[in-house]
């Protein structure tokens, strides 16, 4: 039990699930503008979510297996290679595996999501590798990770794998709801930095917080929460985005997610110390929610 529990954390499952949940949302979208039903082909909804399951894993274990060393400076004991749990080795076997599988997943839904796929899937691995210690770089990246399975679930209702690659279909709507993920995604990781200042610091990695300060960096990180928290409003006040458009479901649980984000921002800004580990699992509750927001509102319908 206690080896499950470490391969979950390696892996960070929960975070593919809310991919394919973004995966998910765009899909709907993208089914209900073309078709005008949410009859999504059930081998795609299978092979989408193995595709963000399979990549997701193997990048985090990529990931902690090249962190290793600053991780354990930082003392993150909530990391199962820090801990001993599991071994470097596993970790990239589990890579090595799980790799080639999601972007094979990924092949056979079609090729504009194969190529949206692969060109994500080798960001990842020059991220782990070589980017990381650029933070500056990594930030957006990883907000960039958190905004493209809208994109590539909008992707998933144009055809089969002889599909030539096009973006042209997919609903602007998607690319407005991928700015909030974006952006929200953005604040986290300028929040994880803070979190890394000291082993950053040994380890000579450039972030937010080495060039402005701490302070400042919360700053930032609460900027970011709030034009996502005005952006998530336009769906329920405009009429350009369709099924969301004063659908109280949508509201109820998009305002439950600008709450946790608010009130994040102003412990950022007035808290000296603030709690960056319970905020960073605050804000990924706000995520959730937020998610849920954009998928009960798909099948619930406003005004």
């Amino acid at each position: 039990m206690k080896k499950l529990k470490a391969i979950w954390e390696l892996m960070r499952l929960e975070h593919g699930v809310m991919l394919f949940l973004a995966i998910l949302i765009g899909s709907l979208i993208s089914q209900k503008t073309l078709y005008d039903n949410l009859n999504l082909p059930l081998l795609n909804i299978i092979l989408t979510f193995f595709t963000a399951l399979f990549l997701e894993a193997s990048t985090f274990a990529l990931n902690d297996y090249y962190d290793l060393e600053i991780d354990r400076i930082n003392k993150r004991t909530d990391r199962p290679l820090v801990r001993g749990d599991i071994s470097p080795k596993t970790a990239l076997n589990i890579f090595y595996f799980l790799f080639p599988l999601g972007l094979i997943c990924s092949y056979f839904v079609n090729m504009t999501c194969f190529i949206i796929a692969l060109i994500t899937a080798l960001i990842s691995v020059l991220y782990d590798v070589k980017m990381k210690k650029i933070k500056l770089i990594g930030n957006f990246y990883i907000a960039y990770i958190m905004a493209i399975p809208f994109v590539f679930g909008g992707a998933t209702v144009q055809g089969s794998t002889n599909t030539p690659f096009s973006l042209g279909e997919i609903n602007p709507v998607i690319y407005i709801i991928a700015l909030i993920a974006f952006l929200a995604g953005a604040g986290r990781e300028i929040m994880k930095d803070v979190m890394d200042f000291e082993g950053d610091k040994i380890q000579g990695v450039k972030s937010f917080p080495r060039y402005i300060g701490i302070r400042p960096s919360n700053g930032v990180a609460s900027v970011f929460y709030l034009v996502a928290i005005a952006l998530s409003f336009l769906p329920y006040f405009s009429s350009d985005f369709g099924v969301y458009y004063r659908n109280i479901s949508y509201f109820i649980l998009v305002f439950i997610t600008d709450t946790i984000l608010l009130s994040t921002c102003l412990q950022l800004v007035f808290k000296k110390q603030p709690n960056m580990k319970f905020l960073r699992k605050y804000t990924l509750l706000a995520i959730f929610v937020g998610l849920l927001a954009f998928l009960v509102g798909a099948f619930i319908g406003g005004a």
